[in-house]
């Protein structure tokens, strides 16, 4: 299958007022294959926005790009400038929904006039006629009522402006489409319209392919065909949907899908774990691996760490091979089912005696 977004070493960082450099995208690396759909996951603060507003390759202070290289249906777009992405790739290309997109709207400005602006920037011969019958067109297809193109966003409910501000960002019917945490300021039942709605647009063909960004693993197992973890500006682990949500390698991972409630089958049983601590300042890069100093099995991780692979299309960042992980993951849990109510210093006491040689350290 062809590859419709590539990214190879990608670097970004911000810049401080004291002109200190913040590292917020570190060397990533993935390819998004054209018709599928991949989620990021992570904490607050990993990366992953910064990661979206980079990959787009359209940057303004305080982030600015670094080096790597973005690649769109063959189009390498990190060499173009400015005013060249905004008119020939973004909307086109590639298309962004941004977090808290609810309030992206102008209170002032009615639906239609925000349609107008995105059409004409790339085709200034449309008239308002045209331009009115093609909201109209895809305002229907995606069961959103034409008469929302002459209200303000101050006359829509929440779900609505969300469903809405999908649309503006789709209505050039992109090649990937960025969807940065969605659906989390909405209830149950808005969520569900708005992932259908994301899911129509990619069987109906205005989306080709689409990156889901949010902090929900499970909720990605719904959404998407493959998932990557980042933490501290890195990915961590990359592998499928079903791997990723109910077999995380990395103890990071592993770290979310213990955290959160899984309503999932197979998984319901899990008990609750915080993950201590926070993460790394990212002012100055940590050597070796970023979870070190908050991970349970292993605290001493440095020097170079290079992916291990896991199998096709997964692998993962850690010096633990894949079978003492297991091993650990294991004794953890049924220590956790024994002592539900001890905490992890307890459990890592049994932990520890789980045998590690031979692993790197």
């Amino acid at each position: 299958m062809a590859v419709m977004l590539e990214v190879k070493n990608l670097t970004t960082y911000y810049k401080t007022r004291m002109n200190e450099k913040i590292c917020s995208v570190d060397d990533v690396s993935f390819s998004l294959e054209d018709g599928k759909s991949m989620g990021i996951a992570g904490e607050s603060g990993c990366g992953k926005s910064t990661l979206a507003m980079s990959v787009m390759g359209y940057y303004f202070p305080p982030l600015y790009y670094q080096g790597g290289s973005i690649t769109i249906d063959g189009k390498e777009i990190t060499s173009l400038s400015p005013d060249v992405i905004r008119q020939t790739v973004l909307g086109t290309d590639i298309a962004y929904i941004p977090q808290a997109a609810m309030n992206a709207l102008n209170p002032t400005r009615k639906i239609m006039r925000f349609i107008e602006d995105v059409l004409k920037a790339h085709n200034s011969t449309l008239s308002k006629k045209e331009m009115r019958d093609l909201a109209e067109e895809r305002f229907n297809i995606l069961n959103l009522p034409s008469k929302v193109l002459d209200q303000y966003a101050v006359e829509l409910s929440g779900g609505m402006k969300q469903r809405t501000v999908i649309a503006i960002s789709t209505i050039l019917s992109p090649k990937v489409l960025i969807a940065d945490e969605p659906s989390s300021a909405l209830d149950v039942s808005s969520q569900k319209i708005v992932i259908k709605l994301l899911h129509d647009l990619m069987e109906k063909g205005f989306v080709r392919s689409m990156l889901f960004i949010t902090h929900e693993l499970p909720l990605l197992f719904n959404v998407t065909d493959d998932i990557m973890v980042m933490y501290a500006a890195e990915i961590v682990e990359r592998g499928s949907a079903k791997e990723m949500v109910f077999d995380p390698l990395m103890p990071y991972s592993k770290g979310l899908m213990n955290s959160i409630i899984v309503p999932e089958e197979g998984t319901r049983g899990h008990v609750l774990q915080a993950i201590p601590g926070a993460p790394p300042n990212l002012k100055v890069r940590p050597e070796g691996c970023r979870f070190s100093e908050r991970c349970q099995y292993l605290n001493v991780c440095g020097g170079t760490l290079e992916d291990k692979a896991a199998g096709p299309g997964r692998s993962y960042r850690c010096r633990l091979g894949e079978e003492t992980l297991r091993e650990l993951y294991k004794v953890q849990e049924e220590n956790a089912k024994k002592f539900p109510l001890i905490s992890h210093t307890f459990v890592d006491e049994e932990i520890a005696g789980v045998e590690t040689v031979g692993e790197e350290r």
